[in-house]
């Protein structure tokens, strides 16, 4: 009998195996004991392997078990491989390598970026012919949500397995989402997009602070490393020609809410069967439910209406 073990992943090989599971309902762990039947054996081999998670079995495969037959010889009959339950897959032959990881991260990254500046301009260009950000906030999301239901029905996206704690436990998250979509969208609609970007790009000033607030240590270089970014985001502030304190203050509430839904996001998301694409989309659609209302209040459709009418003449049916 060969047995192997490999954490995270766990592979199994060997023939004429009992796999006994030794554990108790008051403990956690999963143990089970691999022991050979053969008595005649001098060194029977022995393996125990304990987890703190369940595992999944990932693949079973069957070695060459007629030829062992023919040879009356012991084969390597089945080939067993499990994983703990909070991993997303299965490290192995086929796992990527670190550098094709990073890759994928970083193309992740930049399409991020690109694809948030060329929102940001639009986002604008309609704030300047209809002045409603919470309206413009509302039909974003209501947008994102539209698609990604889409998605599920065509079946482009797996639909997500949920439950009413998720729900509960998305709640607040959703409601730090919203306010920082809100925020940022009146930010944009009263100062210019380049500053309420510069003011933004202290998010990551705010996710330091905020997590050594939580409790998380950083090294010393992280800290160095904020003051060019807090110096030149004060320096654009005293210098911006067109300066507004709403404009500025959205944007500062806008990072420290989408700091704290980041950080309550991957907390949220940590061992849950969810994709990051299912789990925003479901953070998009809770969203527009609470936002909806409170548009309504602030601004309503009376102003809404007599907005598009003067769009309309000035833009055009363009401004759709």
């Amino acid at each position: 009998m060969i047995c192997t073990v490999k954490q995270p992943v766990i592979s199994i090989r060997g023939s004429d195996l009992f796999l006994r599971k030794k554990c108790s309902p008051s403990t956690p762990v999963q143990s089970c004991s691999l022991v050979s039947p053969s008595s005649k054996e001098k060194n029977s081999l022995r393996s125990l392997v304990s987890v703190q998670k369940p595992l999944h079995l990932s693949r079973v495969g069957f070695g060459d078990f007629v030829g062992s037959l023919v040879r009356r010889e012991r084969a390597d009959f089945v080939t067993c491989e499990a994983y703990e339950a909070d991993r997303s897959k299965v490290g192995g032959a086929g796992a990527p390598s670190e550098a094709a990881k990073k890759v994928k991260i970083g193309i992740y990254f930049a399409t991020w970026w690109a694809l948030n500046v060329v929102f940001n301009i639009y986002n604008k260009k309609v704030l300047n012919a209809f002045p409603y950000p919470w309206l413009t906030s509302t039909l974003s999301l209501a947008c994102g949500s539209l698609i990604m239901l889409f998605c599920w029905a065509t079946k482009i996206v797996e639909p997500p397995k949920t439950d009413l704690q998720f729900w509960k436990n998305l709640f607040p998250v959703a409601v730090l989402h919203t306010i920082g979509h809100v925020a940022a969208t009146v930010s944009m609609s009263k100062v210019a997009v380049s500053f309420t970007h510069i003011i933004k790009s202290a998010e990551p000033a705010f996710s330091v602070m905020v997590s050594r607030l939580l409790g998380e240590d950083f090294p010393v270089p992280v800290y160095l490393s904020l003051i060019p970014i807090i110096g030149g985001c004060a320096l654009a502030a005293v210098t911006e020609l067109n300066f507004n304190m709403i404009g500025f203050m959205g944007a500062m509430i806008s990072n420290l809410a989408f700091v704290l839904r980041n950080i309550y996001s991957k907390k949220g998301m940590k061992g849950k069967d969810i994709s990051g694409m299912n789990y925003y989309g479901c953070l998009s659609m809770l969203s527009l439910v609470i936002l909806t209302p409170f548009a309504i209040a602030v601004e309503g459709p009376q102003m809404w209406a007599a907005g598009w009418q003067t769009a309309l003449s000035q833009i055009g049916p363009q401004i759709i």
